[in-house]
């Protein structure tokens, strides 16, 4: 890209933005600081958003940054690129040996690699002016799997901006852009002038892009997930992959696709997690519950979850070893937080929309998740979150609920309940019915496991540990008193308090 006076704001701007990545990735000294110095900055001129800044701003900026960076590391800057290149290769092969780079091979089993590889290639900008975009967009909903493009997009923006909820992300289609602002009470002048969608700002990009999704569905027969970059008003692709889902959407897109002549049965059933089929088996809440609903963000990741309040990875961690329950709440979510979004009962966040790291790792763990609660705000030194309207201070430890389906955080403690099998879920049950070669027996207990485990199914029971049977009401105090007994006699009265109870109380029971 040539240097111009034009192009000043945009020099500026990505020499900003790498002065902080190199600081973060390669020099490994955070983030925070220039962060910091960046909101200093849109504070002072009560600006909303980064692309607000002058080129005199960004210039003074620059100037912070390489103090900063030179306060940090105890070194200047490199101007040399070569000396940039190779010490950020390095940082990219050094990142497969960090914590979260083992974590994530661990929850994904993933082994046997001996380390990782660099690409370098060229960049285009999406930052370059008011004609340039970035985004990310999936061939079908990852949330639901239903069959209509979604996808977010930031103008004059780069890719991180959109990731990691910077600024709120606008809809790449019509439809959804209309349907995004009605949920959050923006007006349809508002949102035309402020957050057009892709197909309105960009009419001919967006119409190559809609073609680009069906090119790569049918080539790959699966959802994609597609990152992109228009530059001075030209469409690039930077890559695409097949998508991270819910086991919804999975369940979905594998019965539509082969309703849609992609794929076999066999493919659709092969297609299934076996893991992420238990995300399927979660609760959701009572409909006949009563609920205080307190804010409104993105449904990010389906589903319903009940916990504590907990505002760090490492106290969503040590919460959950102590055996409790917990929903952690952030400003937004990083790679660093993977391990406390594991253990999390659903994440909360403040920034960042759907295609953020926060929306995508939970739908990809199966946890429920509300990204983009813009009316939250948090204090992380007192641990507390206040709700714009709201009068009341949340702690942590308070509990609260959220609902990622329809992007709801709830006061309190909503009851949940089982879910069952139907719709799509069962075609795919159906299905495996019909093709498996080795039949399942349950691990059941209870007359209430079994009856479950058969209606998933189940060909009989496998595995019954009867005394089992005996932990339920007052069952378990007669079973003391008859193993303290002193003789038969009061071996033989202890018993006699003891109801027996069958294991399978359905009409047709299976063998077991």
């Amino acid at each position: 890209i040539k240097r111009s006076p034009s192009s000043a704001r945009f020099v500026l701007d990505s020499y900003r933005r790498f002065i902080t990545m190199y600081a973060d990735v390669v020099m490994q000294v955070g983030r925070e600081a220039f962060e910091h110095a960046l909101q200093a900055i849109k504070d002072k001129n009560n600006y909303k958003y980064d692309s607000q800044l002058s080129v005199a701003d960004l210039k003074s900026l620059c100037q912070q940054f390489i103090g900063i960076y030179e306060g940090l590391t105890k070194a200047s800057f490199p101007q040399d690129p070569t000396e940039q290149l190779y010490s950020a290769i390095n940082a990219v092969f050094r990142s497969w040996s960090n914590p979260r780079a083992v974590k994530y091979r661990q929850m994904y089993h993933i082994t046997g690699l001996i380390g990782t590889a660099v690409n370098i290639q060229a960049m285009v900008f999406g930052n370059l002016d008011e004609r340039s975009a970035t985004g990310v967009a999936f061939s079908r909903s990852p949330s639901d799997g239903e069959n209509y493009f979604f996808g977010e997009y930031l103008i004059n923006a780069q890719g991180e901006d959109v990731v990691a909820g910077i600024r709120t992300p606008q809809q790449i289609g019509a439809e959804l852009s209309r349907r995004w602002a009605k949920d959050h009470g923006v007006t349809e002048a508002d949102r035309v002038a402020n957050f057009p969608s892709m197909e309105e700002s960009m009419p001919d990009n967006y119409r190559m892009l809609c073609d680009i999704r069906q090119r790569l569905e049918q080539h790959y027969r699966d959802m994609q997930d597609i990152e992109f970059t228009v530059e001075g008003g030209r469409l690039w692709m930077l890559q695409c992959r097949n998508a991270k889902r819910t086991i919804r959407a999975a369940v979905k897109c594998a019965v539509d696709m082969v309703r849609e002549g992609l794929i076999s049965k066999e493919d659709a059933v092969l297609r299934i997690d076996p893991v992420q089929v238990d995300h399927l088996l979660h609760k959701s809440f009572n409909p006949k519950a009563k609920i205080v609903s307190i804010a409104k963000g993105l449904a990010a990741s389906p589903g319903a979850a009940v916990g504590q309040i907990v505002f760090t990875a490492d106290d969503a961690q040590t919460w959950k070893a102590a055996g409790k329950k917990v929903i952690m709440v952030r400003t937004e979510t990083s790679p660093e937080d993977l391990a406390g979004m594991a253990a999390a009962e659903g994440i909360l966040t403040v920034r960042g929309g759907m295609t953020s790291h926060a929306a995508v790792v939970a739908r990809g763990m199966g946890k429920t998740c509300v990204s983009g609660c813009g009316s939250i705000a948090i204090n992380n030194a007192k641990k507390t979150m206040v709700v714009e309207g709201v009068h009341k201070v949340y702690k942590e430890g308070d509990w609260i609920s959220i609902n990622g389906t329809l992007g709801l955080v709830i006061d309190g403690q909503v009851p949940l309940v089982q879910p069952g099998i139907d719709g799509d879920f069962q075609t795919i049950i159906q299905w495996c019915q019909k093709l498996k070669r080795l039949g399942v027996r349950a691990n059941a207990d209870t007359p209430k496991d079994a009856t479950i485990a058969q209606g998933y199914g189940a060909e009989g029971v496998g595995l019954c540990r009867t005394e089992h049977m005996f932990f339920e009401g007052t069952r378990i105090d007669h079973m003391r008193e008859m193993i303290l007994a002193s003789d038969l006699a009061g071996r033989i009265k202890a018993l006699q308090s003891i109801s027996i109870c069958l294991l399978y109380t359905s009409p047709s029971p299976r063998d077991s």
